[in-house]
Protein backbone atom coordinates (compact mmCIF):
# COMPACT_ATOMS: atom_id res chain seq x y z
CA UNK A 1 0.00 0.00 0.00
CA UNK A 2 1.15 3.57 -0.64
CA UNK A 3 1.78 6.50 1.89
CA UNK A 4 2.80 9.79 1.95
CA UNK A 5 4.73 11.12 5.11
CA UNK A 6 3.99 14.78 5.23
CA UNK A 7 7.02 16.85 7.21
CA UNK A 8 5.32 20.08 8.34
CA UNK A 9 7.22 23.37 9.53
CA UNK A 10 5.90 26.00 12.14
CA UNK A 11 7.70 29.43 13.91
CA UNK A 12 9.20 27.13 16.63
CA UNK A 13 10.72 24.35 14.02
CA UNK A 14 12.20 27.26 11.80
CA UNK A 15 13.58 28.93 14.87
CA UNK A 16 15.39 25.78 15.41
CA UNK A 17 16.38 25.60 12.22
CA UNK A 18 17.66 28.97 11.58
CA UNK A 19 19.81 28.39 14.82
CA UNK A 20 21.66 26.08 13.52
CA UNK A 21 25.34 26.65 12.27
CA UNK A 22 26.53 25.76 8.56
CA UNK A 23 27.73 22.36 9.64
CA UNK A 24 24.26 21.36 11.96
CA UNK A 25 22.33 22.30 8.94
CA UNK A 26 24.81 20.15 6.44
CA UNK A 27 24.23 17.37 9.21
CA UNK A 28 20.06 17.78 9.00
CA UNK A 29 20.15 17.51 5.57
CA UNK A 30 22.03 14.38 5.27
CA UNK A 31 19.84 12.73 7.98
CA UNK A 32 17.22 13.00 5.11
CA UNK A 33 19.25 12.07 2.39
CA UNK A 34 20.48 8.61 4.51
CA UNK A 35 16.22 7.93 5.18
CA UNK A 36 16.13 8.29 1.68
CA UNK A 37 18.95 6.05 0.57
CA UNK A 38 17.69 3.41 3.22
CA UNK A 39 13.67 3.54 1.41
CA UNK A 40 15.76 3.26 -1.95
CA UNK A 41 17.79 0.11 -1.25
CA UNK A 42 14.33 -1.53 0.67
CA UNK A 43 12.31 -0.54 -2.40
CA UNK A 44 9.82 1.18 -0.84
CA UNK A 45 11.04 4.78 -1.69
CA UNK A 46 8.68 5.99 -4.32
CA UNK A 47 9.77 9.80 -4.39
CA UNK A 48 10.75 12.73 -1.78
CA UNK A 49 10.97 16.26 -2.54
CA UNK A 50 11.15 18.71 0.32
CA UNK A 51 9.50 22.08 -0.43
CA UNK A 52 10.44 25.76 -0.88
CA UNK A 53 9.60 28.44 1.51
CA UNK A 54 5.32 28.89 1.67
CA UNK A 55 5.92 32.42 0.76
CA UNK A 56 6.90 31.41 -2.66
CA UNK A 57 3.34 29.50 -3.44
CA UNK A 58 0.95 30.58 -5.88
CA UNK A 59 -2.48 30.19 -5.21
CA UNK A 60 -5.32 29.55 -7.67
CA UNK A 61 -8.65 30.30 -5.79
CA UNK A 62 -12.23 30.71 -7.32
CA UNK A 63 -14.27 33.86 -7.38
CA UNK A 64 -17.47 33.41 -9.32
CA UNK A 65 -16.65 30.76 -10.67
CA UNK A 66 -13.52 32.06 -12.58
CA UNK A 67 -9.80 30.58 -11.62
CA UNK A 68 -7.86 33.54 -10.23
CA UNK A 69 -3.75 33.33 -9.23
CA UNK A 70 -2.39 35.16 -6.41
CA UNK A 71 0.78 34.74 -4.07
CA UNK A 72 1.40 33.18 -0.44
CA UNK A 73 0.30 29.59 0.81
CA UNK A 74 -3.52 28.85 0.75
CA UNK A 75 -4.41 29.27 4.50
CA UNK A 76 -2.85 31.50 6.96
CA UNK A 77 -1.35 28.82 9.55
CA UNK A 78 1.18 28.58 11.67
CA UNK A 79 2.49 24.87 10.29
CA UNK A 80 3.10 24.84 6.74
CA UNK A 81 4.21 21.43 4.55
CA UNK A 82 7.70 21.54 4.39
CA UNK A 83 8.12 18.54 2.40
CA UNK A 84 6.79 14.39 1.91
CA UNK A 85 8.22 11.11 1.32
CA UNK A 86 5.61 8.88 -1.30
CA UNK A 87 6.55 4.97 -0.12
CA UNK A 88 4.98 2.14 -1.03
CA UNK A 89 5.18 -0.41 2.06
CA UNK A 90 3.46 -3.62 3.54
CA UNK A 91 1.53 -1.79 6.58
CA UNK A 92 0.58 1.28 8.03
CA UNK A 93 2.73 -0.06 11.02
CA UNK A 94 5.74 -0.13 8.87
CA UNK A 95 4.79 3.67 7.27
CA UNK A 96 5.17 4.91 10.69
CA UNK A 97 7.83 3.44 11.58
CA UNK A 98 9.55 5.16 8.86
CA UNK A 99 7.76 8.32 10.02
CA UNK A 100 9.23 8.01 13.03
CA UNK A 101 12.52 8.93 11.56
CA UNK A 102 12.23 12.09 10.46
CA UNK A 103 13.73 14.49 12.45
CA UNK A 104 10.55 16.46 13.11
CA UNK A 105 8.38 13.43 14.26
CA UNK A 106 9.95 14.65 17.89
CA UNK A 107 8.09 17.64 17.35
CA UNK A 108 5.03 16.76 15.95
CA UNK A 109 5.31 18.04 12.74
CA UNK A 110 5.20 14.45 10.65
CA UNK A 111 2.11 13.20 9.37
CA UNK A 112 1.58 9.56 7.62
CA UNK A 113 -1.03 9.16 5.38
CA UNK A 114 -2.73 6.13 3.36
CA UNK A 115 -3.02 6.84 -0.50
CA UNK A 116 -6.58 6.28 -1.50
CA UNK A 117 -6.61 3.10 -4.36
CA UNK A 118 -7.76 4.60 -7.14
CA UNK A 119 -7.07 1.16 -8.79
CA UNK A 120 -10.13 -0.55 -9.40
CA UNK A 121 -11.94 2.59 -10.85
CA UNK A 122 -12.51 2.86 -14.95
CA UNK A 123 -11.48 6.34 -16.35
Amino acid sequence: MKYVILIYSNPASREIWDSFSGEQKTAGFAVYAALGEELAASGELIVSEALADSSLTTRIPAQEGQALTTDGPFAELKEQLAGFFLIECESAERATEIAKKVPEAPLGLVEVRPVLDLSGLEM
